[in-house]
């Protein structure tokens, strides 16, 4: 059984024989995980779909509301990176080739390492 509260939905775990009285794709999706534009888009899907004649032919309709229709992604800022931060912050003109190497040593240690 299935219960809807506040727009949510909520499962209870019992299993009825027969069909649910109205679908929960859009429910289900969102406690999926999808992202919040992708269900924002098919609520606005859905409500286009509920509002025409049934008896129309709908072919044409879902053509034209696309569901993963692009949407502008924001600009991803690179995280930043602490070795590139040291090494912006050297002179490297002024250092005697010891501090050089302790540098490099020092570079070394804060390298983020990826498996």
């Amino acid at each position: 059984r299935v219960k809807e509260w506040r727009g949510d939905v909520i499962f209870l775990h019992e299993v009825t024989e027969g069909a649910a009285d109205r679908s929960y794709g859009i429910q289900v999706a969102k406690l999926a995980g999808l992202p919040p534009s992708v269900v924002e888009r098919a609520k606005q899907v859905l409500a286009e779909l509920e509002a025409t004649d049934r008896s129309a032919p709908t072919r044409r309709m879902v053509d034209d509301l696309p569901l993963f229709a692009a949407a502008p992604r924001p600009a991803a800022t690179p995280a930043p990176d602490p070795v590139l931060d040291l090494l912006d912050g050297m002179d490297l003109d002024d250092m005697t080739p010891r501090e050089a190497q302790e540098a490099l040593y020092a570079l070394k240690a804060r390298r983020v390492r990826t498996p």
